[in-house]
């Protein structure tokens, strides 16, 4: 399952019913913009993870945080402290507001919703995203996160496989070429 199905389908479609009653949308409305944010949120985190101790820091972000609240009480992840840790998320995601603002206005234009309702939902969106993360994520062993074969790793090599060949190989090597030059 990807990150945005596990999103969409958190506790039977609540998230959803709260970013919409939150933002006074109606459930259509708050699905496309969840389809059209989410999509960013997965690349900054891939970009992040690609990077040197990215991939440390996102995975000890994952196990310090109480991120899989987002996802097990949808209700909270439109309150304050949703926001808060969001924004947090998304400068080490995306780096500067400026990034957001300009995902906010992209994802307008596909869904349809208010580039300011959607720089709102954002960062709670981003806090659901880790939530997601988490909850896939850190069930499993570190062995199963390590290799990929499940939890997190599975979830990140989706992330990873920038061709989307079936093979983060490729890619990993690519970026490590990168970080060699």
């Amino acid at each position: 399952m990807n990150l945005l199905e596990m999103i969409l389908k958190a506790q039977n479609g609540d998230v959803v019913r709260e970013m919409a009653n939150s933002f006074q949308l109606d459930e259509g409305q708050a699905r496309s913009a969840i389809d059209a944010l989410v999509p960013a949120l997965g690349r900054g985190f891939s970009r992040n993870a690609s990077r040197s101790q990215g991939l440390d820091d996102l995975i000890g972000a994952l196990q310090r945080g109480d991120h899989g609240r987002y996802i097990e009480q949808p209700s909270v992840a439109t309150q304050q402290v949703a926001v808060e840790e969001g924004n947090g998320i998304l400068g080490h995601i995306f780096g500067s507001k400026d990034v957001s603002r300009q995902v906010a206005s992209r994802a307008a234009q596909s869904s349809g919703v208010d580039s300011g309702v959607l720089k709102k939902m954002l960062p709670m969106l981003a806090s659901v995203a880790m939530g997601a993360l988490a909850k896939q994520g850190f069930g499993d062993s570190a062995t199963n996160q390590a290799s990929g074969a499940g939890g997190l790793g599975g979830l990140l090599s989706g992330f990873l496989d920038a061709d989307k060949d079936g093979s983060i190989l490729d890619d990993v090597m690519g970026m490590a070429g990168k970080f060699m030059r």
